[in-house]
């Protein structure tokens, strides 16, 4: 069962965002977890081709990703040798996928969930960032993924690691069973990875909402639910950090982004 921690002040993110463990081994401190921030505390984790494919995902799935693939092909002929590339690309430019977004920067998660689209709502609701545990979620794994993990000595997986362990979404499928997923670090095709600190998660066709299986099988999960209030506070600390749109989606649009929210008059 994941743990439910409701931030209402401006120290208890201070406590999120320096959360870390010694290690004697390295004598060095780390943290093994990642972060998922959305801006509405309500939402429930969802993959966007669960959102956009409902129980049709399993059939279109493989349409989507041959779809893509025949046109991206052009810019990136590379993709053609992994269907997990296509993904992760097409992940990153707005295709309908299993993955989800995480970051290992839990000040890019705090710029996702106190981020709006329309900055009227920003004290209209609550909004969240979800902390997982990465070793707890890959001690679920079956045996030959643990194996693959042993013998490269890491905690997350590869592209490289991932198609060694399976052929496809469907080998995968059938290895999960539902009652596990895996965490992968994308190869740096573009700088907004790369600045966001990006990780994702497969998630098995068949699991509806991640948070429902946190739930049930994790522990170390901890669900951040920071109050509406807070939030306009909390903005202008990761302005002044230098957390902004500017710097996660960097080019001219991350810019403009950036530009229309510092200049947002609020109402009277």
């Amino acid at each position: 069962m994941y743990k439910t921690v409701v931030l209402d002040d401006i120290f208890g993110i201070s406590g999120l965002i320096t959360e870390q463990r010694y290690r004697k081994d390295l004598k060095r401190h780390r943290s093994l977890h990642i972060y998922r921030g959305m801006p509405n505390a309500d939402y429930s984790i969802v993959t966007s081709l669960r959102r956009v494919c409902k129980d049709k995902r399993e059939i279109l799935e493989p349409t989507i990703l041959a779809t893509f693939t025949k046109y991206a092909a052009l810019e990136d002929p590379s993709i053609e040798k992994s269907i997990w590339r296509q993904m992760i690309l097409g992940q990153h430019h707005g295709l309908p996928t299993r993955l989800l977004d995480w970051s290992f920067s839990p000040l890019t998660s705090l710029h996702f969930a106190v981020s709006e689209n329309n900055l009227d709502n920003m004290d209209k609701h609550d909004c969240v960032v979800w902390r997982v545990d990465v070793d707890e979620l890959h001690s679920m794994l079956p045996e030959k993924y643990q194996k693959i993990m042993q013998e490269t000595k890491t905690t997350v997986f590869s592209l490289k690691m991932l198609q060694e362990a399976c052929s496809g979404p469907k080998e995968y499928d059938q290895d999960m069973m539902g009652k596990a997923m895996l965490i992968v670090e994308p190869p740096s095709i573009e700088q907004r990875i790369i600045n966001q600190f990006s990780f994702f998660s497969v998630v098995p066709i068949d699991m509806d909402d991640v948070a429902v299986f946190l739930n049930e099988h994790t522990e170390k999960t901890v669900k951040y639910v920071i109050k509406k209030e807070l939030r306009w506070q909390v903005r202008d600390l990761l302005d002044q950090l230098n957390i902004s749109e500017r710097i996660i989606y960097p080019g001219l649009d991350g810019l403009s982004q950036w530009l229309a929210r510092h200049y947002y008059v609020m109402d009277d």
